[in-house]
């Protein structure tokens, strides 16, 4: 057990770890792959690290420590699933022009659509054509992470809520950013109208 004590030691001050870094510590002290995974399943049972997804973890403590910090969250939201942004609705949320509250991080990627139930949070994955895949920013905070603008949160909310703006016209628009109640007086006048150019664009290249 006191080898399990000092990987784990080693590991809990990072803000997430993958399985191969924990069979690379094994590996000082000579112990199998086998072990290994009898190491981490052990760990897990007693709840001192806990899974992203297979393969990817992060200790108990850490998360503890950070787990009121929006941008751990994030910075997860985007090592989960590469390449990934948040978006949609979460990030109208962080970017105070949605009253809806909102516990998945909702996030945009270029892979499939999926989901993730962690005990550190829910993570929900929308899948968008690489060609759309822009409009977001590295965010410099405690944690890094990618985000996108507002404008471009928006315009992924209904990308996605009208499977792919499917027959919609442009003058149309206005009523289903109403109807999901986003707060459009909030927004700043050069998002609103990156937004209007965004959707503009995308209909008529369709």
């Amino acid at each position: 057990m006191k080898y399990r004590a000092i990987l784990f030691e080693q590991l809990k001050s990072l803000p997430f770890f993958e399985k191969g870094a924990v069979q690379q510590l094994s590996e000082q002290h000579g112990l199998k792959s086998t072990t290994v995974d009898s190491y981490i399943s052990q760990t897990l049972k007693r709840k001192e690290i806990f899974a992203l997804r297979k393969g990817l973890y992060v200790s108990a403590d850490f998360y503890n420590q950070h787990k009121g910090d929006i941008s751990y969250s994030f910075y997860l939201a985007n090592v989960l699933r590469k390449p990934s942004y948040v978006s949609s609705w979460t990030a109208l949320q962080f970017y105070n022009l949605t009253t809806e509250v909102i516990h998945t991080t909702i996030s945009v990627t270029t892979k499939t659509t999926r989901d993730y139930k962690t005990r550190v949070g829910d993570f929900s994955y929308q899948s968008m054509k690489k060609v759309l895949f822009t409009e977001f920013t590295l965010e410099k905070r405690k944690f890094d992470y990618f985000i996108a603008s507002p404008a471009k949160a928006l315009f992924d909310l209904l990308y996605l809520r009208t499977r792919q703006f499917d027959g919609i016209r442009f003058e149309q628009v206005d009523g289903y950013v109403e109807d999901l109640r986003i707060d459009l007086d909030e927004m700043d006048a050069q998002e609103l109208q990156k937004f209007y150019s965004m959707v503009k664009r995308y209909l008529n290249d369709e």
